[in-house]
């Protein structure tokens, strides 16, 4: 829409540098300038563990800023999937998420706001700001680095810090060079082997035409998963076994009820929930009224699918001459998934008579609590639910550079960059419902895990209710019918400048620009039908029945019918019809236009003090960014089918100064000082003024969301103190104190509206939440790490080394305190900032020994406030997650100097992932079972 002036505003700079070319002349200068310090480095000969990390170790040191990196030992030698389990073991990143076959999100000092670069260019997938950094093998990387500082000359995004991804290029090598390597991966809980093949084929020529050399590295991943999880639901009153006057026993208390005058009698979303104490009370109709809490549901989710990565890489360099070099770079990574989620969702929020059941009605609390441990519940009304989403992303980015040198001390380089990304996802469910006879259920029998039993009714001999596979059970009810689109593109010109001087201490200054021309939009489609018609009366094709489910290490039901997604997506025409539905067009919800334009200058500095180099570098970077967006309220169409759509535009223009000291106060004792600031930009659809309302299918308040086109970055002020010894070969310690001052982070404000949605008779209550600039934060911690390889150790133990880290963090986030029914500010809180453990470290024991390189690691951080649960229901609100291991093994053996073959295995130690609300004791929440993986693979090289 508004796109084609960006391609040639970029286009018409890039010209207007090409006449430059004709000038470049004296001395050799390397391709990318933000990595010239360490160039030098990449030649160096790498062929095992302990060179790897001796590398990383020079790398760090030479950097200005403060820096931790992973190089691979060998050419595609990585031991791990995808760059996120790569920068597991560095020190001051977490990482979690664990699913899928796989760790998806990365964190630095615990804020996971981390601007990713792939060769120092910024890449995003979709219409997102950001990439899915799993979706990068390792297989293509060269090393990656992790910047916890920044210099004004790179770029200002993510708060956390950059995470900067190096592939290889054809001068790496010297003539030709070509890796085959190859993976079976076993998959524990899938019971799959799943293939994991790569290939680089590299070569260089010169002659009368300079030296020309192409690169080409591909890779592809397939992974069959299956997550297993099991969950109760959030936590509501009832009244107690002395039920007050108009109620009968163990009745749930809604938020609004006709019965009481003064309603609401409580308010869902609290922060810190209704108080669970024994006796606790609520005033209803004027008097205090004990109540008791339990959950409203528990369900279980048995997750499988399969994923495909294809990615490539190609790469070529010509230097016509010594003083300048061109290069041509495009990148593409894929993503293909299809899962299948089979659900049992049962509630358990029933009242009544449950004399008739084994437990005769009594409900079991948790001691010194009104909290409901156990219970029967007559009659619960429950689900089975077979969702089958399928997603696709292709992703390209394109360069064309160069670099020249114009004279012996003045050198540039430029880049020209596209990008394009699209993301398509369709989502098929449909519901089997039905209200069994009767069910047992302990929340938490003692580690987190509940226990569910369906009961059989001794009156029908026929028919075993306790029976969840038993298809003649279950009626067909709900058909979801959704998808959607995701798209962006850029347009990015880059133009840095290096010049020598002789400025009394100041010896390097650097100059540049940077001009980005951003697309985005998305797309939707959903309807929904009921049918109501008995599982038994349809084709056997459309029951799925799962089976060992959570490996019987629950008493929970193993099996149960669901909906076959599979079946209904290759028949969904049928079953649209079948529902009285057709087929949707997609109707497009936003599209944007952002231009960046940064321009920095930046001087390096050295002093000589009494024989101690003092150096370092200072900086400031400007920014502007303006946009201009168009939003389609596609809940409310005309009667052509068009959305009505919403224009609007915005600005902001940041200074962001950097100043670093290096001081080495002997020639292996170096300590650095750091001040920089970085930018958190919202995400698109942040912007989205629209309200999207979600009906509850429970009887709580829906969910409202609506954006916020007047967002503003977030600012983090960045102070960074570090100490660093290099004492010997391949051995390093160090240690870093660092503060970080965030304003204006985004959070949501929340109110009460009324709406009536096309599935609801009349109007109801939504509660709406709203993102704005209105919290701020201070993450403070210290963080050591150390690498030691000691020297001399007798036989067999020569060539043993341990690589450790450990993170200690402080974070406070003040978050606003709004009226419920305004949405007005009326104080503030001080909460944790999310996704922040305490504390977490690794440990690596390495072995480095001939042709035999070993590492075992072991992961470990602490609990931590992960998110807030739904406001609709939640009480309490904060979900916390239980700290997290990870024990990990990798090992190779040369065979010869050609060929390599490999064992790694994770997840060794076969762990359970949990969450839980405030009080763990009494409030479990996730339960969750992920694969242990073991795979072999051999590389051969020539």
């Amino acid at each position: 829409m508004f796109k084609r002036h960006l391609l040639s505003s970029s286009i018409a700079m890039a010209t207007a540098l090409g006449g430059m070319s004709s000038a470049v002349q004296a001395q050799d200068t390397k391709y990318d300038a933000e990595f010239d310090e360490s160039t030098a480095l990449e030649e160096v000969v790498v062929t095992g563990v302990r060179a790897s990390l001796s590398k990383a170790i020079d790398i760090k040191r030479d950097k200005f800023q403060i820096v931790d990196s992973i190089v691979a030992e060998d050419i595609g030698k990585f031991p791990d999937n995808n760059v996120v389990e790569a920068l597991q073991r560095v020190t001051g990143v977490q990482v979690t998420d664990r699913g899928a076959g796989e760790v998806s999100t990365v964190a630095i000092r615990g804020l996971s706001d981390v601007t990713t670069t792939v060769n120092g260019r910024q890449i995003f997938t979709a219409s997102g700001r950001s990439v899915a950094l799993a979706d990068i093998p390792a297989s293509l990387l060269r090393g990656v680095e992790v910047y916890k500082t920044r210099a004004a000359s790179q770029i200002s995004s993510g708060i956390a810090g950059q995470i900067d991804i190096r592939t290889n290029r054809p001068f790496d090598f010297d003539g030709s060079k070509v890796v085959l390597a190859g993976r079976g991966i076993y998959q524990e809980q899938a019971d799959s082997t799943d293939p994991n093949f790569s290939g680089l084929f590299a070569n260089s020529w010169e002659g009368g035409f300079g030296k020309f050399g192409a690169l080409v590295n591909v890779s592809y991943a397939e992974t069959n998963y299956r997550d297993q999880s099991i969950t109760p639901g959030a936590a509501v009153p009832f009244v107690t076994g002395d039920a007050p006057e108009g109620w009968v026993p163990y009745e749930r208390i809604q938020t609004d009820d006709d019965r009481v005058a003064e309603s609401p009698v409580w308010e869902p979303g609290l922060e810190s929930g209704l108080p669970y104490g024994a006796g606790s009370t609520l005033t209803m109709n004027g008097e205090e009224v004990e109540y008791i809490l339990g959950r409203d549901a528990v369900f279980a989710s048995d997750f499988t699918g399969k994923r495909e990565r294809p990615a490539a890489n190609i790469s070529l360099q010509w230097a016509p001459n010594e003083t300048s070099e061109y290069l041509f770079e495009a990148f593409y990574n894929g993503y293909r998934n299809e899962s299948f989620n089979s659900l049992n969702f049962t509630f358990v929020d029933w009242w009544g008579d449950n004399s008739h059941l084994p437990r005769g009605g009594e409900v079991e609390l948790f001691d010194g609590t009104n909290v409901v441990k156990s219970r029967d519940v007559a009659a619960p009304y429950g689900f089975t639910s077979g969702d089958i989403l399928s997603g696709k992303t292709d992703s390209f980015v394109y360069a064309l550079g160069g670099n020249w040198d114009i004279s012996d001390s003045f050198r540039l380089s430029s880049e020209l960059i596209y990008q394009d990304s699209t993301y398509e996802e369709s989502f098929i469910a449909m519901r089997f419902d039905r209200v069994a006879y009767g069910l047992g259920v302990d929340f938490n029998t003692g580690n987190g895990e509940p226990a569910l039993e369906f009961y059989d009714n001794p009156e029908t001999p026929d028919v075993d209710e306790s029976d969840l596979t038993d298809a003649a059970q279950w009626n067909v009810a709900q058909l979801y019918d959704n998808g959607g689109s995701r798209e962006g593109d850029a347009v990015t010109f880059k133009l840095d400048g290096e010049l020598d001087v002789d400025w009394g201490p100041i010896n390097l200054v650097n100059f540049g620009l940077r001009h980005e021309g951003r697309f985005a939009s998305e797309a939707t489609r959903g309807q929904e039908g009921f049918l109501g018609r008995n599982a038994a009366e349809f084709n056997d094709n459309l029951v799925s029945i799962n089976k060992n489910f959570y490996d019987g290490r629950a008493d929970i039901p193993l099996s149960w019918a669901a909906p076959n997604g599979h079946y209904i997506r290759d028949n969904i025409d049928e079953f649209r019809a079948l529902y009285g539905l057709t087929a949707e067009q997609a109707l497009t919800t936003f599209e944007l236009d952002e231009d960046t334009t940064s321009v920095y200058a930046q001087a390096d500095y050295e002093f000589d003090i009494a024989g101690h180099i003092l150096d370092g570098q200072f900086g400031v970077r400007y920014v502007h960014t303006s946009r201009d967006m168009t939003f389609f309220d596609v809940a409310q169409l005309d009667e052509n089918g068009n959305a009505a759509p919403e224009t609007g535009s915005g600005s902001n223009s940041k200074l962001l100064p950097t100043f670093t000291v290096r001081y080495g106060i002997t020639d292996d004792l170096i300590a650095r000082f750091a001040y920089t600031s970085t930018l958190q930009r919202p995400g698109f659809t942040q912007l989205n003024p629209w309200i999207n309302y979600s009906p509850t299918v429970t009887d709580a308040n829906g969910t409202a969301t609506a954006g916020n086109p007047d967002l503003e970055p977030v600012e983090s002020q960045n102070y960074d103190l570090s100490l660093e010894w290099y004492f010997a070969d391949a051995s390093a310690l160090y240690g870093t104190v660092f503060r970080r001052d965030i304003e204006g982070f985004f959070y949501d404000a929340k109110s009460y509206v009324t709406h009536q949605a096309e599935t609801e008779d009349e109007p109801s209550r939504y509660i709406l939440t709203t993102p704005g600039n209105t919290s701020n934060g201070v993450l403070q911690g210290l963080e050591l790490g150390a690498t030691y390889f000691p020297e001399n150790l007798p036989g067999l133990l020569d060539g043993f080394g341990i690589q450790a880290s450990y993170t200690m963090l402080d974070s406070e986030q003040e978050v606003p305190i709004y009226d419920d029914l305004t949405g007005k500010l009326i104080g503030m809180d001080d909460t944790p900032i999310f996704g922040v453990s305490d504390s977490s470290y690794s440990v690596v024991l390495a072995y480095d020994k001939n042709d035999l390189d070993m590492r075992l690691s072991y992961v470990w951080r602490d609990d931590f406030l992960a998110n807030y649960e739904a406001r609709s229901f939640a009480n309490p609100l904060g979900v916390y997650r239980e700290a997290e291991v990870s024990m990990d093994f990798q090992a190779s053996y040369d065979v010869n100097d050609n060929f390599v073959v490999t064992f790694d295995a994770t997840n060794l130690t076969d762990e359970e992932y949990r969450s839980y609300y405030e009080n763990q004791s009494v409030y479990n929440l996730g339960n969750a079972i992920f694969s242990r993986t073991f795979a072999l693979g051999a590389r051969y090289s020539f």
